[in-house]
């Protein structure tokens, strides 16, 4: 089946990944923040299931450019990872630079650790008739760590590390996103999604094109082949099945990282289900790569534009042009901000820009639908909990 739209990723020339040096000049600025740590996130559509985003984070003060594609199953071009690897690359980030944390302030001596990770989503029903949901199912971590911790001490010490992670308040009991929205330069209000009581935010419109580099030697995030096959129960391998009007499927998307010699955590996000390419990813809490929190924010926002996308391709629905501005806000974490709480989040709040021939009702209920299908506003409403497994290494 003919892949959708251009690869603009793959053929324009820019590194997928990088820090911008001229932040203000694109006039991305960071919400105030009220928690410890608030991103704003612009995310754009650029042709087909490709996507760019810019985040800026209030504690840190960095910007990044990151950019999102689909596989084979959305007749997509491959050309960088699907949206759903950010968040499970920033998730074990997350965990990893709490678990170093709390090792650092308790004395604990940390020889060997490697975090494997897998994140479970469900997508079920009928998109012709409205009833296509997604889903987020419980996490699950994997500790093969060298320590001198044992047994009961062991667990209790990483469960406390886990539950001091920023995006455990993403996880633990229900937030409702919420929602403003724009046609053609024009506030309408929310149908049935939960709308944000504030004034809608100006359209970033082209800003995105004057991001400049900052320049860097890293190569932040690359493809490095097929990801290792396993069996998914309800899981899709083939070529538009993510695209079927009518589906009940299971996706599981991995994630396995480590700590390099020079303190950046190395991740390798696994495609199991829908089944496609493995993408190195590179992070770091210091500058030198994206942050747990920025790629989190960007999972969040490009997931919930390729619902746009999913929608409007299997109606046959005009939307030629759509972009989001996102706010998320998270506490310090409770060891590496040093808090000694579990992290906390406000539900996260979006901004969406609708540029179509379509009614004010049919815009409606492209965001109904697409906050409906979306994987990961679902995993902010849904109790989640970290099973956690450990192995001494």
């Amino acid at each position: 089946m003919a892949k959708l739209g251009e690869d603009i990723i793959g053929t324009s020339g820019l590194s997928p990944f990088f820090k911008l040096e001229n932040a203000d000049e694109v006039s991305i600025d960071a919400p105030a923040n009220r928690k410890g740590d608030a991103l704003r996130t612009w995310v754009r559509s650029l042709s087909g299931f490709q996507k760019e985003a810019l985040v800026r984070s209030a504690k840190t003060g960095n910007t990044w450019r990151l950019v999102s594609d689909e596989g084979p199953y959305l007749n997509g071009h491959d050309a960088a990872p699907c949206p759903l690897a950010f968040l499970s690359t920033g998730m074990v980030a997350s965990y990893m630079n709490e678990i170093l944390a709390l090792a650092d302030m308790q004395g604990v001596e940390i020889r060997k650790l490697k975090l494997i990770q897998d994140n479970y989503y469900t997508m079920k029903g009928s998109m012709p008739k409205r009833t296509m949901v997604g889903g987020a199912e419980p996490v699950e971590l994997r500790v093969e760590i060298d320590c001198d911790l044992e047994g009961g001490a062991l667990n209790t010490f990483l469960m406390n590390a886990v539950h001091a992670s920023p995006l455990n308040g993403l996880m633990r009991g229900r937030l409702d996103s919420l929602f403003k929205l724009g046609k053609n330069g024009k506030e309408l209000p929310t149908a049935k999604v939960p709308e944000l009581d504030a004034t809608l935010f100006p359209d970033p419109g082209n800003h995105f094109a004057k991001s400049s580099p900052v320049p860097d030697a890293l190569a932040l995030m690359e493809p490095i082949g097929p990801t290792p096959k396993k069996d998914v129960v309800l899981g899709t391998a083939s070529a538009a099945s993510s695209l079927a009007a009518e589906q009940d499927r299971r996706l599981n998307i991995g994630a396995v990282a480590v700590l390099r010699e020079d303190g950046i955590k190395d991740i390798q996000q696994m495609q199991y289900s829908p089944y496609g390419t493995s993408f190195r990813f590179l992070s770091s809490e210091d500058g030198r790569a994206p942050d747990a929190n920025t790629l989190i924010s960007a999972g969040i926002g490009f997931c919930f534009m390729t619902q746009f996308g999913r929608f409007v391709s299997m109606l046959k629905l005009d939307l030629p042009d759509y972009r989001i501005v996102q706010d998320t806000h998270f506490s310090l974490g409770g060891a590496s901000g040093g808090t000694g709480k579990a992290g906390e989040a406000d539900p996260i709040e979006t901004h969406v820009y609708l540029e179509t021939g379509e009614s004010d009702e049919t815009a409606q209920e492209m965001l109904d639908i697409s906050e409906q299908t979306c994987f990961l506003h679902a995993f902010c409403r849904t109790d989640l909990k970290t099973k956690l497994k450990v192995v001494k290494a």
